[in-house]
């Protein structure tokens, strides 16, 4: 691949500035992928590998970021179980949730072949994508996908019936954290066989059970899907949102970069998760709601940060959010671009 400023970001060379690309970057803030939506539902282009393809590179033109990332769901594991996942209404929900079932462990029944059309769709992005944008894969950490079978649907995403089952059914509970860790990690090497750049694990509601739950219960399945990816030579990258102070579980040991929800000091993270590891992302989305003088002024604490810190990409604190425009997603991909770095 000709050179690519994330790439060589995640391998520790110094480049002249941070690379940029953002969560949720292929989605509602595009006015392209709302056009798209005119004409197709989400799970639709989702399952269609030729429009995946097509909405996964659409950022690369109209914002002039950095990477790609695949369009899909981390919702697609659960699916690959078995249960039946429906985008109808005002999010993602299941038929039947594992809260409402008896027997789990003989109701989810892996269905690995339901995940073939991703990578089809990788095959084509790969095929489509500029030469020097590398193409990042993903699926979700084990506590935030557990979340969503578990509960079904959390329409304030905090999950009330899955904390008092990982009390009150632990043992049980484990074997359906296996078995997604299981089937994340075929996932897993099957995109990065299918010619991913970077991977990165979104364990999006890492704030919702204790710390120590979490290094127990969680981190050994984390550690399993990461280092499985690294052993083939992948970059990795972890965004465990809401973690806190339990960020001290995380080092270059664990992954090759972690990404930083806007809760945290990122001045402050270097401190706990040591020198060698990349860090990404704190920019809190929020601020791209708001005016580009705004925007700059919070900028500048991004730039004199990144004039000290080379190991960093540029990213958000979690994804792009529907009611930010176009136009200050643009202007702050133009100021990581513009900006004097002074590297």
């Amino acid at each position: 691949m000709p050179q690519s400023l994330f790439l060589d970001t995640l391998q520790g060379k110094t480049t002249h500035r941070p690379p940029v690309w953002f969560m949720r970057q292929a989605g509602r803030v595009l006015p392209s992928y709302m056009r798209m939506r005119e004409e197709y539902g989400f799970k639709e282009m989702m399952d269609n590998p030729e429009l995946a393809a097509k909405v996964t590179l659409l950022p690369i033109s109209d914002l002039g970021v950095d990477a790609a990332i695949l369009f899909s769901d981390i919702l697609v594991i659960p699916e690959a179980l078995g249960m039946e996942l429906s985008f109808e209404g005002k999010g993602p929900s299941f038929k039947t949730a594992l809260k409402d079932v008896q027997d789990i462990n003989n109701f989810l029944v892996e269905s690995p072949e339901k995940l073939h059309h991703i990578y089809k769709a990788i095959d084509l992005i790969k095929e489509q994508k500029p030469n020097n944008i590398p193409l990042i894969g993903f699926c979700g950490g084990p506590l935030t996908t557990l979340c969503y079978m578990y509960q079904g649907f959390s329409q304030n995403l905090n999950f009330p019936d899955v904390l008092p089952a990982l009390y009150r059914d632990k043992k049980n509970v484990m074997k359906v954290i296996d078995r997604i860790t299981e089937i994340s990690i075929e996932y897993a090497k099957n995109q990065v066989a299918h010619g991913i750049d970077a991977f990165q694990l979104f364990e999006t509601h890492a704030g919702l059970v204790p710390t120590e739950m979490y290094k127990e219960m969680f981190l050994p399945s984390v550690k399993k899907i990461l280092q499985t990816v690294r052993s083939l030579g992948t970059k990795t990258i972890f965004l465990p949102k809401g973690i806190g102070t339990g960020i001290d579980m995380v080092n270059y040991d664990l992954c090759d970069c972690i990404s930083i929800d806007w809760q945290t000091s990122i001045s402050e993270v270097r401190k706990y998760v040591g020198d060698e590891i990349t860090l990404q992302g704190n920019f809190d989305p929020r601020i791209l709601q708001t005016t580009p003088e705004v925007i700059d002024q919070h900028f500048k604490t991004y730039l004199d940060f990144g004039k000290k810190e080379k190991n960093w990409i540029f990213n958000l604190g979690h994804g792009l959010l529907p009611s930010i425009p176009e136009s200050n997603v643009k202007h702050l991909v133009n100021l990581v671009k513009n900006s004097d770095w002074n590297r």
